[in-house]
């Protein structure tokens, strides 16, 4: 986890490494509003308290080794920071105070930093009380003195979103541009395909080829080929783009897309893991032109039965780019384009479906929310995309593109030892979340069986079966969903529970995914019997699962903000809405014309009963009344307040006129007046 964010940012003074002493730590530092620090160490109870005066340049997310302080009086352990390991941010939003010769740079961030020094040849043309985005280059450890940085972005005043994804982004740890060496490196790289190349790879440009992706989507990871072979069998080709034959390992075009880890989607951009000409011409599987691909290459029976594979590197040449929408409408309208191809692959894909779920795999089905944009960002209208055919055509391919990279890599050994390898797995469910889930879904009628892993997917699955259509269905996928564990990577290959698998990795998506680009690595040097481990490869996987949780925070945290800017549009309007969540100081609701999450306060609901939270049923219960807020209801609210700059949303619960009202509850929602409410906890989403 040793690598900086930044190489233009130096540390010249590190704190001395104490690794062999037992009051030796590495964790995260974790700053609150009032200054004062904590750090989080694994497998420690309790925090390390570090006062500001001992943080030694270490700002809030990093990664730092800290020194144990003694402890005689038996209160809180307490620490100071030794070194930084790694920085979660170098890139800050603020605004800029001019003096004769330098500028003070005040960041807007929520928790505490010192201003950053900026000296005259770095200011870049921006000039005094101008928002801006600044760099930290330079911070000497062990000196008392600030950080020194430099100006990279004038942010314009008039528009608010721009600064507010930008914002977003820098808060999760990812810088808004490449550093110059990384795109000095890109802007080298030679495009040509040179015959030479193309003898050492697997000639795939005469085999019909063709993509399947979004509508909108410029960077094509993945390809498909298809071909008839004599013994009535099919050849199947997943093409995916040669990242690594373009970044190579140790350059700075690869450092900047390891600090990055993913590319980031939200709701009107992408900071991507490339450079925009890697991501969208040199390695896009765009149609008519020749492609370097990494590929995985099954011989398929008409039932999917896989008799032969092969990987290696391969030559493409894809004959058409299809839509989803355009695919999907192939297979319900039995025409178009290469339809045989079309309707041939589909099948097989929905045989693989069937048979991966009969092995095990949990079948929660999934729904996307989207915002329509105008021309300049702001939301007009919501979009709910939900899996088809054509979506699972594509997942059922690259899942076994992915499993059968895995499993080849899981049969090799180095030293009688399993080959380090970014394997992506998943967990059982943990007892304790399980539990109160079973009996929550045993008031629906639904049985678990506990007595296996295998078992209690196959509830699940039956669970879900059962609940389709039904008006619980929607809080038991969603609650069914917190309960498993987080997918991540590791090089401890345990299996992947929600998938069924016993091998499983991410090979599909090196444009968006580095874990990918480790595995083609890895992959390539097996294939070519030059096995070199990696002994920071565990290292690496942790630094890739702790970006992608930061990605995924970012892209949660810009949904909300577009559902804050729709939502404002509609402030006193009421809406119907199910509640999506609830807690002992309210409950959130979701409405169900916009898919737009806010909160109604329990003070809100104070005239009406004294609600007190039951975790066993997942509701806010009145004490007089028994009337209950469970998640699944359906309720009606009314918008009172959308605060962009918190991102929030406040709704007011109304009592429906047609709806009977208790004994303890009055029959028209009294005016309130606007009322602060605690921050909604992340639930888990990834399987």
């Amino acid at each position: 986890m040793g690598r900086k964010n930044n190489k233009n940012a130096k540390h010249t003074k590190k704190g001395k490494r104490k690794d062999s002493q037992k009051d030796a730590y590495k964790g995260r530092l974790e700053i609150t509003r009032s200054g004062m620090g904590f750090v989080i160490v694994e497998g420690m109870e309790t925090d390390v308290l570090v006062r500001p005066p001992d943080f030694n340049t270490a700002l809030h997310g990093d990664t730092v080794r800290i020194q144990v302080k003694p402890n005689r009086d038996g209160k809180r352990m307490q620490g100071e920071v030794v070194e930084v390991l790694e920085r979660k941010q170098l890139e800050f939003i603020g605004k800029l105070e001019m003096n004769k010769g330098f500028a003070f740079f005040v960041a807007d961030s929520k928790n505490r930093m010192p201003d950053i020094y900026i000296p005259e040849k770095s200011f870049n043309n921006a000039q005094e009380g101008d928002r801006v985005v600044v760099r930290i280059t330079e911070w000497e450890q062990g000196t008392g003195k600030r950080p020194v940085g430099e100006v990279v972005t004038i942010l314009k005043a008039e528009d608010a979103n721009d600064m507010a994804m930008k914002e977003i982004l820098l808060e999760n740890g990812f810088p808004l541009e490449f550093p110059e060496e990384a795109m000095e490196e890109a802007a080298r790289i030679n495009e040509d395909i040179t015959d030479a190349e193309i003898s050492k790879r697997r000639d795939f440009r005469t085999t019909l080829t063709f993509t399947i992706d979004p509508v909108d989507a410029k960077d094509f990871d993945d390809a498909l080929s298809i071909r008839v072979l004599k013994n009535g069998n099919y050849e199947i080709g997943v093409h995916i783009a040669d990242v690594s034959h373009y970044v190579e390992e140790g350059t700075a075009l690869d450092e900047a897309s390891y600090v990055k880890a993913t590319s980031v989607y939200l709701p009107d951009r992408v900071n991507p893991m490339l450079p925009e000409h890697i991501s969208n011409v040199l390695c896009s599987l765009r149609p008519h032109e020749d492609k370097l691909t990494f590929s995985a290459v099954f011989e398929m029976t008409p039932k999917g039965a896989v008799k032969k594979y092969w990987l290696g590197k391969t030559v493409i040449h894809s004959d058409h780019r299809f839509t989803y929408e355009e695919v999907q409408e192939i297979i319900e309208n039995q025409e178009g384009h290469l339809l045989d191809e079309i309707l041939l692959l589909n099948n097989i894909a929905q045989r693989l479906r069937k048979k991966r779920f009969d092995a095990g795999a949990i079948n929660f089905s999934s729904q996307e929310v989207r915002f329509k944009l105008d021309e300049t960002g702001k939301p007009i209208g919501v979009v709910v995309k939900e899996s088809k055919e054509a979506h699972q055509l594509i997942e059922e391919f690259m899942l076994l593109a992915n499993r059968y990279v895995a499993q080849h890599i899981s049969e090799i050994e180095y030293n009688k030892k399993p080959l380090p390898f970014p394997y992506r797995v998943h967990d059982l469910p943990s007892e304790e979340k399980l539990l109160p889930f079973m009996a929550f879904a045993r008031k629906f009628g639904h049985k678990f069986d506990m007595s296996s892993p295998e078992k209690i997917a196959a509830s699940f699955n039956q669970m879900l079966e059962d609940a389709h259509g039904k008006p619980e269905q929607h809080v038991l996928e969603q609650l069914g969903i917190r309960t498993m564990a987080k997918a991540i990577y590791t090089t401890d290959n345990i299996g992947h529970y929600g998938l069924g698998f016993e091998n499983y990795c991410h090979f599909t998506s090196p444009i968006r995914r580095y874990p990918d680009v480790l595995v083609h690595r890895v992959l390539y040097r097996v294939l070519n019997d030059n096995i070199n481990p990696d002994k920071k490869m565990e290292a690496k996987c942790k630094h890739c699962s702790e970006r992608e949780r930061a990605a995924m925070e970012a892209e949660r945290a810009a949904n909300k903000y577009k559902q804050v800017e729709y939502m404002r549009n509609f402030l006193g309007e009421e809406f119907e809405g199910v509640v999506s969540g609830v807690s002992a100081f309210g409950f959130w609701v979701e409405t169900v014309e916009h898919k737009c999450e806010g909160m109604v306060s329990i003070t809100t609901l104070a005239d009406y009963d004294d609600f007190r939270l039951v975790d066993t049923d997942y509701a806010l219960v009145g004490m007089r009344s028994g009337r209950k807020f469970r998640m699944g209801d359906k309720v009606r609210i009314k918008v009172v307040a959308a605060n962009l700059e918190k991102r929030q949303l406040d709704y007011e619960w109304v009592l429906s006129t047609t709806e009977p009202a208790d004994n303890d509850v009055v029959e028209e929602a009294p005016k309130k007046t606007k009322t602060k409410r605690k921050k909604k906890k992340n639930a888990d989403e990834e399987l």
